[in-house]
């Protein structure tokens, strides 16, 4: 008697926590992880931008012009991702 009533209470443990765990596909950010994503991705248009830019001046001997317009278009899309992150985030 004892045993089928434990048998029947952890069934019903397993598929409430089994519930709890299907409800939520995709685990919960804190706000840092959030902000520290959107610094990264914004941090990380403007370093490849530049990057290119100087790549760029050094192969055309163009030296401070592809490094400021690499640079500003950089920016740029880092902001454009910061902007559909911020979307996603609150549609979620």
């Amino acid at each position: 008697m004892e045993e089928e009533d434990f048998k029947t209470r952890l069934k019903s443990a397993k598929n409430r926590v089994k519930s709890k765990y299907s409800e939520s596909k995709e685990p919960s950010k804190s706000g840092m992880g959030h902000a520290f994503k959107m610094s990264t991705e914004l941090v990380a248009a403007v370093a490849v931008g530049t990057i290119i830019g100087f790549i760029l001046d050094n192969w055309f001997g163009t030296k401070p012009w592809l490094i400021l317009i690499f640079f500003f278009v950089g920016v740029i899309a880092g902001i454009v991702n910061v902007i559909k992150s911020a979307k996603r985030m609150q549609q979620k």
